[in-house]
């Protein structure tokens, strides 16, 4: 399919009802409001296709950025392209999930994510935060830099208060990361969780709350010391 194609299927799978939910989640135009599951069926014809996840990200429509992700194979990408995909960002939910998911795929990720927390963009650091946290719930311990991760989850106990409301709510899921897929991180991850609190944010015309990252943490293991890696972050 060509890019034209596929943008006119987004559009026709587009719905109304659909847009205004994500508006209020704070989505940005241009897009659709193409529901996951209805991507997830286009996503089928498109597997293996990176040239035209790469210009459907470019289209600047959250739908297409969302879609590239899931077609996109984050270690084809190179470190410029990846540093593209953050910056252009259409959304939250672009910010949150798409980049994470391919900039944990690259052997340049963790780098890239130390830089992205740096940045004075709301967006660009929670990219960081969530692929930091991907990178802990898909990539084996000894490969993980633990003592870097150990310095990250006290950074976040100093500065999640003064954080924007989308890096606090990445920071949170960085630490539910930490705590149920990492090992020597579980006991530390609780402590910080519980040294920070309940994490509030204004969730505008939503219902939206943030997780209890204790809670959450305690309930993914299941009863064991750490839960199972994950394949993928994707979903």
């Amino acid at each position: 399919m060509t890019v034209a194609q596929v943008m006119a299927e987004l559009a026709a799978k587009g719905s109304e009802s659909v847009k205004r939910i994500f508006l209020r989640h704070g989505a940005k135009e241009p897009f659709f409001g193409v529901k996951v599951a209805d991507l997830k069926v286009i996503h089928k014809k498109l597997k293996g296709d990176q040239a035209l996840a790469l210009q459907l990200y470019a289209t600047g429509n959250g739908d297409a950025q969302y879609l590239a992700g899931m077609v996109a194979d984050g270690a084809k990408l190179t470190r410029a392209q990846l540093q593209h995909w953050a910056d252009t960002a259409a959304w939250g939910m672009i910010s949150g999930n798409t980049v994470p998911w391919v900039a944990s795929e690259h052997p340049d990720g963790f780098a890239l994510a130390l830089k992205w927390i740096d940045s004075k963009k709301e967006d660009v650091a929670q990219a960081g935060w969530s692929t930091l946290g991907a990178l802990a719930a898909t990539m084996p311990d000894e490969r993980l830099p633990l003592k870097q991760y150990s310095a990250l989850l006290d950074r976040v106990a100093k500065t999640m208060s003064a954080a924007p409301d989308g890096v606090r709510y990445a920071m949170n899921g960085f630490l539910i990361a930490c705590g149920t897929y990492v090992a020597a991180l579980g006991k530390p991850a609780i402590a910080t969780a519980r040294q920070v609190g309940r994490v509030e944010i204004d969730p505008g015309e939503t219902a939206c709350k943030v997780p209890d990252a204790e809670a959450y943490i305690l309930k993914a293991r299941r009863g064991a010391p750490v839960a199972p890696k994950r394949k993928t972050v994707r979903c």
